[in-house]
C-alpha cells in the first residue's frame, strides 16, 4: 500500500517570527495551491496554529512554500496527527 497518497490531518503550532509577516495569509496561496483543507489562526502568545488536510506529500510541499518568504521565521513546529474531517472545503484564516 502507498502512503504517500493517504489524506491525513496534522495541527501545527508554529513558533518564531510568524504574526505580522503575512504567515496566515501565506499558508491559504500555499494551501489552496496543493489543493489543501483547514485554516490558521493567531494565537495570543505569538504563536500561529494551523490545521492542514492533504497528503504528507502535499502538506510538506505548502511548508516549504511558506518557508520561502524572507519575512517569516519558523523557530520550531509542534506537530500532531488528528482524525481527518470529512467534509471540509477550502482553507481558511481564521
Amino acid at each position: 500500500m502507498d502512503h504517500t497518497t493517504d489524506v491525513i490531518r496534522k495541527r501545527m503550532r508554529f513558533t518564531g517570527r510568524v504574526q505580522g509577516v503575512g504567515f496566515r495569509y501565506r499558508a491559504k496561496y500555499a494551501a489552496n495551491g496543493m489543493c489543501i483543507t483547514g485554516w490558521a489562526k493567531n494565537e495570543w502568545d505569538g504563536s500561529v496554529v494551523m490545521e492542514a488536510q492533504g497528503t504528507e506529500v502535499q502538506i510538506n510541499q505548502m511548508l516549504k512554500m511558506i518557508n520561502q518568504s524572507d519575512y517569516i521565521v519558523i523557530d520550531s513546529i509542534e506537530t500532531k496527527i488528528i482524525p481527518v474531517e470529512e467534509h471540509e472545503t477550502g482553507f481558511h484564516v481564521r
